[in-house]
Protein backbone atom coordinates (compact mmCIF):
# COMPACT_ATOMS: atom_id res chain seq x y z
CA UNK A 1 0.00 0.00 0.00
CA UNK A 2 1.47 3.28 -1.05
CA UNK A 3 1.84 6.35 1.13
CA UNK A 4 -1.31 8.06 -0.23
CA UNK A 5 -3.52 5.01 0.45
CA UNK A 6 -2.28 4.67 4.03
CA UNK A 7 -2.99 8.40 4.63
CA UNK A 8 -6.56 8.07 3.41
CA UNK A 9 -7.12 5.01 5.60
CA UNK A 10 -5.87 6.74 8.76
CA UNK A 11 -8.00 9.80 7.98
CA UNK A 12 -11.12 7.61 7.68
CA UNK A 13 -10.35 5.84 10.98
CA UNK A 14 -9.89 9.15 12.82
CA UNK A 15 -13.17 10.45 11.39
CA UNK A 16 -15.17 7.42 12.55
CA UNK A 17 -13.57 7.47 16.00
CA UNK A 18 -14.54 11.13 16.36
CA UNK A 19 -18.09 10.78 15.02
CA UNK A 20 -18.96 7.58 16.92
CA UNK A 21 -17.05 7.58 20.21
CA UNK A 22 -17.27 4.56 22.52
CA UNK A 23 -17.83 5.26 26.25
CA UNK A 24 -14.97 4.37 28.45
CA UNK A 25 -15.88 1.79 31.13
CA UNK A 26 -13.80 3.68 33.63
CA UNK A 27 -15.97 6.81 33.22
CA UNK A 28 -19.33 5.15 33.94
CA UNK A 29 -20.56 5.01 37.52
CA UNK A 30 -18.06 7.50 38.91
CA UNK A 31 -20.67 8.33 41.57
CA UNK A 32 -23.97 6.79 42.56
CA UNK A 33 -25.94 9.54 40.78
CA UNK A 34 -24.08 9.06 37.47
CA UNK A 35 -25.23 5.45 37.07
CA UNK A 36 -28.38 4.81 35.08
CA UNK A 37 -31.13 2.90 36.94
CA UNK A 38 -30.51 -0.16 34.75
CA UNK A 39 -26.95 -0.46 36.02
CA UNK A 40 -27.95 -0.55 39.72
CA UNK A 41 -28.60 -4.06 41.05
CA UNK A 42 -30.64 -4.34 44.23
CA UNK A 43 -30.10 -7.10 46.76
CA UNK A 44 -31.43 -7.71 50.23
CA UNK A 45 -30.56 -9.99 53.11
CA UNK A 46 -33.55 -12.14 52.15
CA UNK A 47 -32.40 -12.33 48.51
CA UNK A 48 -28.60 -11.89 48.48
CA UNK A 49 -28.11 -12.90 44.87
CA UNK A 50 -24.49 -13.44 43.79
CA UNK A 51 -21.62 -12.59 46.10
CA UNK A 52 -21.80 -8.85 46.71
CA UNK A 53 -20.69 -6.17 49.18
CA UNK A 54 -21.43 -6.77 52.90
CA UNK A 55 -25.00 -6.01 53.96
CA UNK A 56 -25.71 -3.19 56.44
CA UNK A 57 -26.94 -4.03 59.89
CA UNK A 58 -30.68 -3.49 60.21
CA UNK A 59 -32.51 -1.03 62.45
CA UNK A 60 -34.16 -2.14 65.67
CA UNK A 61 -37.06 -1.07 67.88
CA UNK A 62 -39.36 0.13 65.12
CA UNK A 63 -42.48 1.70 66.64
CA UNK A 64 -45.58 2.72 64.67
CA UNK A 65 -48.32 4.65 66.45
CA UNK A 66 -51.04 7.16 65.74
CA UNK A 67 -49.82 10.75 65.39
CA UNK A 68 -51.10 12.63 68.42
CA UNK A 69 -53.19 15.81 68.35
CA UNK A 70 -54.26 15.58 64.72
CA UNK A 71 -57.43 15.11 62.72
CA UNK A 72 -56.54 11.56 61.70
CA UNK A 73 -54.91 10.18 58.57
CA UNK A 74 -51.35 10.10 59.94
CA UNK A 75 -49.12 7.50 61.63
CA UNK A 76 -45.75 8.31 63.17
CA UNK A 77 -42.81 5.89 62.84
CA UNK A 78 -39.70 5.91 65.01
CA UNK A 79 -36.72 3.54 65.15
CA UNK A 80 -33.17 3.25 66.43
CA UNK A 81 -30.50 3.93 63.84
CA UNK A 82 -28.54 1.11 62.29
CA UNK A 83 -25.13 0.55 63.94
CA UNK A 84 -23.64 1.31 60.52
CA UNK A 85 -25.25 4.77 60.48
CA UNK A 86 -22.42 7.04 61.61
CA UNK A 87 -19.89 9.40 60.14
CA UNK A 88 -18.14 7.49 57.38
CA UNK A 89 -20.63 4.62 57.74
CA UNK A 90 -22.22 2.66 54.91
CA UNK A 91 -25.85 3.71 55.47
CA UNK A 92 -27.09 6.15 52.83
CA UNK A 93 -30.84 6.20 53.46
CA UNK A 94 -33.79 4.39 55.02
CA UNK A 95 -36.79 3.09 53.08
CA UNK A 96 -40.22 3.02 54.72
CA UNK A 97 -42.22 -0.02 53.62
CA UNK A 98 -45.95 -0.46 54.27
CA UNK A 99 -48.49 -3.24 53.90
CA UNK A 100 -52.10 -3.93 54.80
CA UNK A 101 -51.20 -7.39 56.12
CA UNK A 102 -48.33 -8.58 58.35
CA UNK A 103 -47.02 -10.95 55.64
CA UNK A 104 -47.01 -8.39 52.85
CA UNK A 105 -46.47 -7.63 50.12
CA UNK A 106 -44.77 -4.44 51.33
CA UNK A 107 -44.55 -1.39 49.07
CA UNK A 108 -42.17 1.53 49.36
CA UNK A 109 -43.94 4.49 50.98
CA UNK A 110 -41.12 6.98 51.32
CA UNK A 111 -37.54 7.45 52.39
CA UNK A 112 -35.42 9.42 54.82
CA UNK A 113 -31.76 10.32 54.84
CA UNK A 114 -29.18 8.69 57.03
CA UNK A 115 -29.21 9.98 60.59
CA UNK A 116 -33.00 10.46 60.56
CA UNK A 117 -35.01 8.08 62.72
CA UNK A 118 -38.55 9.43 62.31
CA UNK A 119 -41.12 9.39 59.55
CA UNK A 120 -44.78 10.46 59.37
CA UNK A 121 -47.10 8.51 57.07
CA UNK A 122 -49.58 11.17 55.94
CA UNK A 123 -51.20 8.81 53.42
CA UNK A 124 -52.90 6.59 55.99
CA UNK A 125 -56.66 6.09 55.99
CA UNK A 126 -58.28 6.75 59.36
CA UNK A 127 -59.34 3.46 60.98
CA UNK A 128 -57.31 1.26 58.59
CA UNK A 129 -54.60 -0.94 60.22
CA UNK A 130 -51.13 -0.88 58.63
CA UNK A 131 -47.88 -2.82 59.05
CA UNK A 132 -44.44 -1.33 58.50
CA UNK A 133 -40.80 -2.23 57.92
CA UNK A 134 -37.75 0.01 57.80
CA UNK A 135 -35.01 -0.97 55.36
CA UNK A 136 -31.46 0.30 55.87
CA UNK A 137 -29.84 0.97 52.48
CA UNK A 138 -26.22 1.16 51.41
CA UNK A 139 -24.55 1.22 48.00
CA UNK A 140 -21.41 -0.69 47.01
CA UNK A 141 -19.51 -0.83 43.75
CA UNK A 142 -19.52 -4.26 42.09
CA UNK A 143 -16.98 -4.17 39.34
CA UNK A 144 -16.41 -1.23 37.08
CA UNK A 145 -19.79 -0.87 35.40
CA UNK A 146 -22.48 -1.44 38.05
CA UNK A 147 -23.46 -0.51 41.59
CA UNK A 148 -25.22 -2.81 44.03
CA UNK A 149 -27.90 -1.39 46.35
CA UNK A 150 -28.03 -3.62 49.39
CA UNK A 151 -30.79 -3.39 52.00
CA UNK A 152 -31.48 -4.92 55.38
CA UNK A 153 -35.13 -4.90 56.46
CA UNK A 154 -36.29 -4.66 60.05
CA UNK A 155 -38.85 -6.83 61.76
CA UNK A 156 -42.48 -6.14 60.88
CA UNK A 157 -44.23 -3.77 63.28
CA UNK A 158 -47.95 -3.14 63.61
CA UNK A 159 -50.80 -2.97 63.36
CA UNK A 160 -50.95 0.83 63.63
CA UNK A 161 -54.26 2.66 63.19
CA UNK A 162 -54.70 6.38 62.52
CA UNK A 163 -57.38 8.04 64.65
CA UNK A 164 -58.69 11.59 65.06
CA UNK A 165 -58.49 13.43 68.37
CA UNK A 166 -61.23 15.72 69.63
CA UNK A 167 -58.86 18.02 71.47
CA UNK A 168 -55.30 19.17 70.75
CA UNK A 169 -53.67 18.91 74.17
CA UNK A 170 -50.64 20.88 72.96
CA UNK A 171 -52.83 23.98 72.67
CA UNK A 172 -54.33 24.05 76.14
CA UNK A 173 -53.10 27.61 76.62
CA UNK A 174 -55.26 28.83 73.71
CA UNK A 175 -58.33 27.21 75.28
CA UNK A 176 -57.52 28.80 78.63
CA UNK A 177 -57.20 32.24 77.06
CA UNK A 178 -60.51 31.88 75.19
CA UNK A 179 -62.31 30.82 78.36
CA UNK A 180 -60.90 33.73 80.35
CA UNK A 181 -61.78 36.35 77.73
CA UNK A 182 -65.25 34.86 77.09
CA UNK A 183 -65.94 34.86 80.84
CA UNK A 184 -64.82 38.48 81.11
CA UNK A 185 -67.05 39.56 78.22
CA UNK A 186 -70.08 37.80 79.70
CA UNK A 187 -69.39 39.33 83.12
CA UNK A 188 -69.11 42.89 81.77
CA UNK A 189 -72.22 42.52 79.60
CA UNK A 190 -74.23 41.40 82.63
CA UNK A 191 -72.77 44.23 84.71
CA UNK A 192 -73.58 46.80 82.00
CA UNK A 193 -77.19 45.57 81.78
CA UNK A 194 -77.53 45.95 85.53
CA UNK A 195 -76.74 49.64 85.19
CA UNK A 196 -73.11 49.68 86.24
CA UNK A 197 -71.19 52.59 84.73
CA UNK A 198 -67.90 51.85 82.96
CA UNK A 199 -65.15 54.26 82.09
CA UNK A 200 -64.25 54.39 78.41
CA UNK A 201 -61.32 56.44 77.24
CA UNK A 202 -62.43 59.43 75.23
CA UNK A 203 -61.85 59.20 71.47
CA UNK A 204 -60.83 62.62 70.17
CA UNK A 205 -62.27 62.09 66.69
CA UNK A 206 -65.70 61.20 68.07
CA UNK A 207 -65.62 63.99 70.64
CA UNK A 208 -65.10 66.49 67.83
CA UNK A 209 -68.12 65.39 65.77
CA UNK A 210 -70.36 68.14 67.17
CA UNK A 211 -67.72 70.84 66.71
CA UNK A 212 -66.93 69.72 63.17
CA UNK A 213 -70.59 69.65 62.09
CA UNK A 214 -71.19 72.94 63.91
CA UNK A 215 -68.39 74.60 61.93
CA UNK A 216 -69.96 73.47 58.65
CA UNK A 217 -73.30 74.87 59.87
CA UNK A 218 -71.74 78.24 60.69
CA UNK A 219 -70.13 78.41 57.26
CA UNK A 220 -73.37 77.45 55.52
CA UNK A 221 -71.77 74.42 53.93
CA UNK A 222 -72.67 70.75 53.81
CA UNK A 223 -71.13 67.74 55.57
CA UNK A 224 -69.76 64.82 53.55
CA UNK A 225 -69.52 61.28 54.94
CA UNK A 226 -67.50 58.79 52.84
CA UNK A 227 -68.05 55.19 54.12
CA UNK A 228 -65.15 53.61 52.25
CA UNK A 229 -64.89 51.33 49.25
CA UNK A 230 -66.01 47.96 50.66
CA UNK A 231 -69.51 46.49 50.81
CA UNK A 232 -71.65 45.72 53.86
CA UNK A 233 -69.90 42.37 54.40
CA UNK A 234 -66.87 44.25 55.76
CA UNK A 235 -66.85 44.92 59.50
CA UNK A 236 -65.31 48.35 58.91
CA UNK A 237 -68.29 49.37 56.80
CA UNK A 238 -70.65 48.15 59.53
CA UNK A 239 -68.79 50.25 62.09
CA UNK A 240 -68.96 53.27 59.80
CA UNK A 241 -72.76 53.04 59.71
CA UNK A 242 -72.89 53.48 63.51
CA UNK A 243 -70.75 56.60 63.26
CA UNK A 244 -72.86 57.83 60.32
CA UNK A 245 -75.90 57.67 62.58
CA UNK A 246 -74.20 59.96 65.12
CA UNK A 247 -73.01 62.43 62.45
CA UNK A 248 -76.46 62.50 60.80
CA UNK A 249 -78.09 63.11 64.19
CA UNK A 250 -75.96 66.21 64.85
CA UNK A 251 -76.51 67.41 61.25
CA UNK A 252 -80.30 66.99 61.58
CA UNK A 253 -80.35 68.91 64.88
CA UNK A 254 -78.40 71.76 63.29
CA UNK A 255 -80.39 71.69 60.05
CA UNK A 256 -77.21 70.95 58.05
CA UNK A 257 -77.24 68.92 54.87
CA UNK A 258 -75.24 65.66 54.97
CA UNK A 259 -74.19 63.94 51.76
CA UNK A 260 -73.09 60.30 51.60
CA UNK A 261 -71.46 59.23 48.29
CA UNK A 262 -71.12 55.41 48.14
CA UNK A 263 -69.51 52.81 45.88
CA UNK A 264 -71.81 49.85 46.67
CA UNK A 265 -75.54 49.43 46.24
CA UNK A 266 -76.04 47.66 49.58
CA UNK A 267 -74.14 50.44 51.36
CA UNK A 268 -76.40 52.97 49.63
CA UNK A 269 -79.56 51.24 50.90
CA UNK A 270 -78.21 50.87 54.43
CA UNK A 271 -76.87 54.42 54.66
CA UNK A 272 -80.08 55.88 53.24
CA UNK A 273 -82.22 54.09 55.81
CA UNK A 274 -79.83 55.08 58.61
CA UNK A 275 -79.96 58.77 57.72
CA UNK A 276 -83.73 58.73 57.15
CA UNK A 277 -84.33 57.11 60.54
CA UNK A 278 -82.06 59.58 62.32
CA UNK A 279 -83.82 62.57 60.72
CA UNK A 280 -87.15 61.12 61.82
CA UNK A 281 -85.99 60.62 65.43
CA UNK A 282 -84.68 64.19 65.46
CA UNK A 283 -88.12 65.47 64.43
CA UNK A 284 -86.86 66.74 61.08
CA UNK A 285 -88.12 64.16 58.54
CA UNK A 286 -88.93 66.94 56.08
CA UNK A 287 -85.25 67.82 55.71
CA UNK A 288 -84.24 64.42 54.40
CA UNK A 289 -83.94 63.90 50.64
CA UNK A 290 -83.14 60.63 48.89
CA UNK A 291 -80.33 62.19 46.83
CA UNK A 292 -78.36 62.90 50.02
CA UNK A 293 -77.18 59.27 49.78
CA UNK A 294 -76.09 58.64 46.21
CA UNK A 295 -74.42 55.80 44.36
CA UNK A 296 -71.45 56.83 42.21
CA UNK A 297 -69.56 53.79 40.85
CA UNK A 298 -67.97 50.60 42.11
CA UNK A 299 -64.72 51.30 40.23
CA UNK A 300 -62.10 52.17 42.83
CA UNK A 301 -60.43 55.19 41.25
CA UNK A 302 -63.54 56.17 39.35
CA UNK A 303 -65.17 56.47 42.78
CA UNK A 304 -62.23 58.50 44.08
CA UNK A 305 -62.38 60.85 41.07
CA UNK A 306 -66.15 61.37 41.48
CA UNK A 307 -65.79 62.14 45.19
CA UNK A 308 -62.93 64.56 44.51
CA UNK A 309 -65.08 66.32 41.92
CA UNK A 310 -67.88 66.76 44.47
CA UNK A 311 -65.42 68.16 47.00
CA UNK A 312 -64.01 70.71 44.56
CA UNK A 313 -67.40 71.85 43.24
CA UNK A 314 -69.41 71.94 46.49
CA UNK A 315 -66.61 72.70 48.97
CA UNK A 316 -68.10 71.03 52.07
CA UNK A 317 -67.14 72.41 55.47
CA UNK A 318 -66.56 69.01 57.11
CA UNK A 319 -65.60 65.62 55.66
CA UNK A 320 -65.66 62.21 57.36
CA UNK A 321 -63.70 59.26 55.93
CA UNK A 322 -64.81 56.21 57.93
CA UNK A 323 -64.55 52.62 56.65
CA UNK A 324 -62.25 50.49 54.52
CA UNK A 325 -59.93 52.52 52.27
CA UNK A 326 -57.12 51.57 49.93
CA UNK A 327 -55.06 53.43 47.31
CA UNK A 328 -57.75 56.11 46.97
CA UNK A 329 -57.36 57.25 50.59
CA UNK A 330 -54.63 59.85 50.08
CA UNK A 331 -56.20 61.12 46.83
CA UNK A 332 -59.47 61.99 48.55
CA UNK A 333 -57.95 63.17 51.82
CA UNK A 334 -55.55 65.56 50.06
CA UNK A 335 -58.38 66.99 47.95
CA UNK A 336 -60.44 67.61 51.09
CA UNK A 337 -57.46 69.21 52.77
CA UNK A 338 -56.89 71.52 49.78
CA UNK A 339 -60.38 73.07 50.10
CA UNK A 340 -59.90 73.77 53.81
CA UNK A 341 -62.45 71.32 55.20
CA UNK A 342 -62.22 69.83 58.68
CA UNK A 343 -61.53 66.13 58.17
CA UNK A 344 -62.08 63.22 60.55
CA UNK A 345 -60.97 59.78 59.36
CA UNK A 346 -61.12 56.25 60.71
CA UNK A 347 -59.97 52.93 59.27
CA UNK A 348 -58.47 49.60 60.27
CA UNK A 349 -56.28 49.44 57.14
CA UNK A 350 -52.72 49.85 58.51
CA UNK A 351 -51.27 50.92 55.16
CA UNK A 352 -53.69 53.87 54.87
CA UNK A 353 -53.46 55.20 58.42
CA UNK A 354 -50.30 57.28 57.79
CA UNK A 355 -52.03 59.11 54.92
CA UNK A 356 -55.07 59.93 57.03
CA UNK A 357 -52.91 61.06 59.95
CA UNK A 358 -51.00 63.40 57.61
CA UNK A 359 -53.99 64.86 55.75
CA UNK A 360 -56.80 64.84 58.35
CA UNK A 361 -57.39 66.71 61.60
CA UNK A 362 -58.43 63.64 63.61
CA UNK A 363 -57.95 59.93 62.92
CA UNK A 364 -59.55 56.88 64.52
CA UNK A 365 -56.72 54.36 64.53
CA UNK A 366 -57.50 50.66 64.18
CA UNK A 367 -59.71 49.42 66.99
CA UNK A 368 -60.90 52.93 67.85
CA UNK A 369 -63.11 52.59 64.78
CA UNK A 370 -64.90 49.58 66.31
CA UNK A 371 -64.90 50.98 69.84
CA UNK A 372 -66.70 54.07 68.54
CA UNK A 373 -69.95 52.11 68.22
CA UNK A 374 -69.96 51.27 71.93
CA UNK A 375 -68.68 54.75 72.79
CA UNK A 376 -71.56 56.45 70.98
CA UNK A 377 -74.48 54.12 71.72
CA UNK A 378 -73.60 52.98 75.29
CA UNK A 379 -75.56 49.83 74.43
CA UNK A 380 -74.87 47.21 77.18
CA UNK A 381 -73.87 44.37 74.84
CA UNK A 382 -71.42 46.51 72.89
CA UNK A 383 -70.12 48.17 76.04
CA UNK A 384 -69.63 44.86 77.88
CA UNK A 385 -67.94 43.29 74.87
CA UNK A 386 -65.55 46.23 74.60
CA UNK A 387 -64.62 46.08 78.29
CA UNK A 388 -64.16 42.31 78.16
CA UNK A 389 -61.79 42.59 75.22
CA UNK A 390 -59.83 45.31 77.00
CA UNK A 391 -59.53 43.01 80.02
CA UNK A 392 -58.11 40.26 77.79
CA UNK A 393 -55.56 42.65 76.25
CA UNK A 394 -54.46 43.82 79.70
CA UNK A 395 -54.13 40.19 80.84
CA UNK A 396 -51.97 39.22 77.86
CA UNK A 397 -49.82 42.33 78.29
CA UNK A 398 -49.27 41.49 81.94
CA UNK A 399 -48.35 37.89 80.99
CA UNK A 400 -45.78 39.16 78.48
CA UNK A 401 -44.21 41.51 81.04
CA UNK A 402 -44.06 38.77 83.71
CA UNK A 403 -42.58 36.33 81.20
CA UNK A 404 -39.85 38.81 80.21
CA UNK A 405 -38.96 39.39 83.85
CA UNK A 406 -38.77 35.65 84.61
CA UNK A 407 -36.60 35.04 81.54
CA UNK A 408 -34.27 37.85 82.62
CA UNK A 409 -33.74 36.29 86.06
CA UNK A 410 -33.05 32.88 84.52
CA UNK A 411 -36.38 31.04 84.68
CA UNK A 412 -37.18 29.19 81.45
CA UNK A 413 -40.87 29.90 80.75
CA UNK A 414 -40.82 29.33 76.97
CA UNK A 415 -42.68 26.05 77.33
CA UNK A 416 -45.51 27.64 79.29
CA UNK A 417 -46.83 29.51 76.28
CA UNK A 418 -45.58 27.40 73.37
CA UNK A 419 -47.81 24.41 74.21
Amino acid sequence: MDFLSRGLLWTALIFFKTAFPHPSPSVQAQTDSSVSPASVDSFSAADPGPAAAPFPRRVEQVVARDLENDAGGAIQLTWTLSPDDHTGGSIKEYLVLRSDTPKGPFTELGQTTSGDSTFVDNQAVTGQPYYYKIAAVSFARAGTDSIRRVTAESETTGPAVATAQWFNSARWNILLGILIISGAIIYYIVAAKSGRAFYIRKIAGIEEVENAVGRATEMGRSVYFVPGYHDMDDVQTLASMAILGRVAQVAAQNGTRIDVPVARSMVMVTARETVREVYGRAGRPDLFQDDQVRYLTDDQFGYAAAVDGLFVREKPGTIFFVGAFFGEALVMAETGNSIGAIQIAGTAQPAQLPFFVAACDYTLIGEELFAASAYLSREPKLLGSLKGQDFGKALFLAAIVVGIILEMIGWDVSGWFSG
